[in-house]
Order: structure tokens, then C-alpha cells, then sequence
């Protein structure tokens, strides 16, 4: 046996057994406009919030925003881009894209975050890789708390799946708050229906 099956023989071989999930108690929802609260959080958090009436409103926005000439990678037929991108897309490839754009499948009220899995990204790099990331959020699919997220069949089978609150960001060289450090610059959340 090759260095390679025996090392992969291995590692399957201590693989743990396959337990069931824990159960995640559901907790009290503070109230409130999820809407609203999903916006404050993500603000607080460094991201933007903008209504959309429609697709070519997003492509006026992102043409506003980042620039006539800014590339885009869009992950979504919904809003063209100026690079097309597939499965077979290599992640280097979108190194030097300005703006990344994708359709979260859910947001989280409680957190200001969106979801995505392989499927929403296409190029999971997509979401790290460019300077910019725009998402499209249909407000209809707010989920209020973390633990409804630990609920949805999707969640649970997704390959890969992120949870993005906002840009990146770091703040631990002298306490200097620092955008954009390991990923994303900026990230706008677009209110609009799927």
C-alpha cells in the first residue's frame, strides 16, 4: 500500500463513530422588527443595509458604490457580473475581483449574519477573496435566532456552510480597529425579494 492510502487508511480508521446532534433548546425571542433588529446588528458589526426594487437597481448600486469599472463575480443569476464563475471556477482566479455578489439563503435576526453553503457561493473563496461582498437577503427569510438556524434542513445538509456577520475585521495589533484584514472590505446586505 502506497504512503498515501495508508495514511488516508488511518485516518478513516480513527474516525469517531457517528453520534446524533444535541438537542438546542429554543429561547425566547426578544421581540421586536427582525428586520430591524437584523439591520442594527450588522451595522454594529461594520455592515451596510440597502433596499432594492430590483436587480439592475443592485448593478446601479454596485456601479455607485465601487465604481464604473469594478469587476464582479456574481454568484447569482440575478445580478450579471463582469467575470462569469462555476463550480470549476478556480478560487485564484477571483483574487483581483472588486465586488463578490450572492444570495444568502437566511439571515439571522439575533446576529446580523447571513448563511450560505457551497451552493449559494459556487467558489466557496468567493466570499473571502474579493474586496467587496454584496448579498441579496429576501426579508421573508429571517429566522429570528441562532438556534432556528441549528434547526433547518438545509443547515444540516449543507457540505459547507458560513455564517457572515459583516466585514472582515481585526483589532488586535495595538487595539487599531482594521477593516478588510483577512477578507471582505465591506459588506452590504440588499433588501430584496427572492
Amino acid at each position: 500500500m502506497a504512503t498515501r492510502e495508508a495514511f488516508l487508511a488511518k485516518v478513516r480508521a480513527a474516525q469517531p463513530p457517528a453520534t446524533t446532534r444535541p438537542d438546542v433548546p429554543l429561547f425566547d425571542s426578544p421581540g421586536g422588527d427582525p428586520r430591524a433588529r437584523f439591520t442594527a446588528a450588522l451595522q454594529l458589526m461594520g455592515g451596510t443595509c440597502i433596499e432594492a426594487a430590483s436587480a439592475s437597481d443592485v448593478t446601479a448600486l454596485i456601479r455607485e458604490r465601487f465604481g464604473a469599472s469594478a469587476s464582479i463575480a456574481s454568484a447569482t443569476a440575478e445580478v450579471p457580473g463582469t467575470r462569469a464563475i462555476s463550480a470549476n471556477t478556480e478560487p485564484i482566479s477571483l483574487q483581483d475581483i472588486d465586488v463578490g455578489v450572492v444570495r444568502a439563503r437566511f439571515g439571522v435576526a439575533e446576529t446580523g449574519s447571513v448563511w450560505f453553503s457551497e451552493r449559494e457561493y459556487v467558489v466557496n473563496a468567493l466570499g473571502y477573496i474579493v474586496q467587496h461582498l454584496v448579498v441579496l437577503l429576501d426579508p421573508s427569510q429571517l429566522l429570528d435566532g441562532l438556534q432556528d438556524v441549528y434547526r433547518r434542513d438545509d443547515f444540516r445538509d449543507a457540505r459547507y456552510a458560513a455564517l457572515v456577520t459583516g466585514p472582515s475585521a481585526t483589532a488586535d495589533i495595538e487595539g487599531v480597529l482594521i477593516r478588510g484584514a483577512q477578507g471582505v472590505r465591506s459588506l452590504t446586505v440588499v433588501w430584496i425579494a427572492a
